[in-house]
């Protein structure tokens, strides 16, 4: 991702935050959201778990998410992940390992250019 950012929040193991959550720059999970988070930069580590509606540009799942993520440009699923719900991102990428049991869908938007541009099968 190009988003760069010096602001880093951590939420670790044995806190447990339930309602809504606003984060800017980065946020590392390693213990428990439930409710609705907001964030740029998200991610659970192996030990972390969201129970949320979610809302972020980039999330980094290594451990549990059950929910909805909307509107994220990339979410990346660890071969220690484990993602249920509803996902609408644009790049999904999910490691050897990883578990993803939700609805999906990709918004990518294609450049019709590019698909047009190239040469017929002969």
């Amino acid at each position: 991702m190009g988003i760069k950012s010096k602001n880093i929040s951590i939420i670790d193991q044995g806190a447990i935050v339930d309602g809504t959550f606003f984060c800017k720059g980065r946020l590392v999970i390693n213990g428990t959201v439930k409710g609705t988070l907001q964030g740029d930069i998200i991610t659970i580590a192996k030990e972390g778990a969201i129970y949320a509606d979610t809302k972020a540009v980039s999330l980094t799942i290594g451990g549990v998410f059950e929910g909805k993520v909307e509107g994220a440009d990339e979410l990346i699923i660890l071969s220690t992940g484990n993602c249920s719900g509803k996902i609408i991102c644009k790049d999904l990428v999910v490691e050897a390992g990883g578990i993803l049991n939700a609805e999906v869908t990709c918004t990518k938007i294609h450049d019709s250019n590019k698909l047009a541009k190239k040469p017929p099968l002969p």
